[in-house]
């Protein structure tokens, strides 16, 4: 190491600190004060403005996910919502979001396993296995681990499999089963260490996931095979449909191809290029399901398709960096709505691709564009977002992303193909995809 602080040095600021006027002023607002509230630029805040030129149908109440990551998959739940409402004129309806929770845990353990295997040859302090034992079951998520899920699986009703404790409040379940499968990939590097191999390491495996389901089940209840639905439509009309199955349930009363879907990115990143398709190693849950896939393009592109999707009555699933000049109580992401500068009389200075090479920003959370704002030439003035945060934040739980805000932290958007260009879909589709490695920004997971 080059160069200490000197005690002289620090004397010099002390000195400068004492004499600052602001600071002082700063200083005594803020012991007993939120940055947030100190740092609000009035000018956008009184012109906050719920109303949209678009919204899409069939808007419910909003979810919540409590103290869980599970934002990826209540937004996809909350995107088949307004499908289901459709088909039934429903007024409201939420499907089970521990249903989907057990089968993505149960998922991502086999997942971890079976990468822990693909691993054996590395040292155990590698940078792979660490980053592998770091968090083998957290909650986050990513579109295509969602698709894959859907089509395993299929959805139920939350009425079949209500919330519990541990799904909403996951912490101690991930640690609980995090240490079983640390220990589970001690076992595994070593039984591969002893020469065994093939079926009987399978086997090994197959007896470390069926303690990993026991688990699952006391902590969250047994998923159902099958059930009997039954509500009121929005006219008090009763319907009621008997001998489903989770895939039958889908399948006729969501009824989204899933697989005509596209997950576009805007990461404008030293090593990334715009128009090529990026996947991410060791990143995902179903083994044999979909590997995650980006099409990287600018984020007008995304814009573009997102509004032309909104303005036909279809949301948007979309991933975002939602902490950033952000603020939770109003439900306002607007990059001038905090004037930090003036603030701390220092300018932040990062753009988009500086905050993702050196850790400022990733994308963390996962919700839904419902609405968007556009001007006389319809060009995008600002979005409505649904949060999975429940009904006391923003407008009962809607919240207002301006469009600056979209391009600066914005990751992600998933958009139906026929919201493309023929030449994005066939890149998207025939492009042969990079490889990212599994710390690479693009492969943080929506919580």
């Amino acid at each position: 190491m080059a160069n200490s602080i000197s005690l002289k040095t620090i004397e010099k600021f002390q000195k400068k600190c004492e004499s600052d006027n602001h600071v002082k002023v700063v200083r005594n607002a803020m012991i007993r004060t939120d940055l947030s509230d100190l740092t609000m630029n009035w000018d956008r805040y009184r012109n906050i403005n719920h109303s949209f030129s678009n919204v899409v149908k069939g808007e419910m109440p909003v979810t919540n996910q409590k103290s869980s990551g599970r934002c990826w998959g209540f937004a996809g739940l909350n995107l088949f919502r307004f499908y289901i409402g459709r088909k039934h004129n429903l007024k409201n309806f939420e499907f089970s979001q521990s249903y989907f929770m057990f089968w993505d845990k149960l998922e991502k353990a086999n997942y971890f396993l079976e990468c822990i295997i693909d691993s054996a040859s590395e040292d155990w302090n590698s940078r792979i296995v660490m980053h592998l034992l770091s968090n083998p079951i957290e909650d986050g998520g990513q579109w295509d681990m969602w698709v894959s899920l859907i089509d395993k699986y299929g959805v139920i009703p939350q009425s079949e499999m209500s919330e519990s404790f541990s799904s909403s409040q996951s912490a101690t379940m991930n640690r609980m089963i995090a240490r079983k499968l640390r220990e589970n990939a001690k076992d595994l590097r070593q039984n591969i260490g002893k020469g065994v191999s093939g079926d009987d390491l399978e086997s090994i495996k197959t007896d470390m996931l069926e303690e990993i389901y026991k688990m699952l089940a006391m902590h969250i209840g047994s998923p159902p095979t099958s059930f009997n639905w039954q509500a009121h439509d929005k006219k008090k009309k009763f319907i009621s449909f008997e001998n489903l199955t989770p895939k039958s349930f889908f399948d006729n009363h969501v009824g989204l191809n899933l697989n005509e879907y596209v997950c576009l990115i805007n990461c404008p990143m030293e090593d990334k290029e715009y128009r090529k398709v990026y996947t991410v190693e060791a990143l995902g849950n179903v083994v044999e399901g979909n590997s995650v896939r980006y099409l990287n393009v600018t984020s007008e592109e995304m814009k573009v398709a997102s509004a032309s999707s909104i303005k036909d009555n279809h949301p948007v699933w979309f991933g975002c960096d939602v902490g950033k000049h952000f603020d939770r109580k109003i439900g306002v992401m607007d990059i001038d709505l905090f004037d930090f500068n003036s603030f701390y009389q220092s300018k932040f200075s990062m753009n988009k691709a500086d905050r993702l090479q050196y850790g400022e920003s990733q994308m963390t959370h996962a919700m839904l564009f419902t609405g968007v704002d556009l001007d006389a030439d319809d060009k995008p003035i600002k979005w409505r977002v649904e949060n999975s945060w429940g009904d006391k934040v923003g407008e009962k739980g809607y919240h207002i992303m301006s469009d600056q805000w979209f391009d600066e932290y914005n990751y992600e958007v998933v958009v139906h193909k026929d919201y493309l260009s023929d030449d994005l879909y066939n890149l998207y589709k025939n492009e042969e995809a990079i490889p990212l490695k599994p710390w690479d920004p693009m492969g943080s997971l929506a919580k």
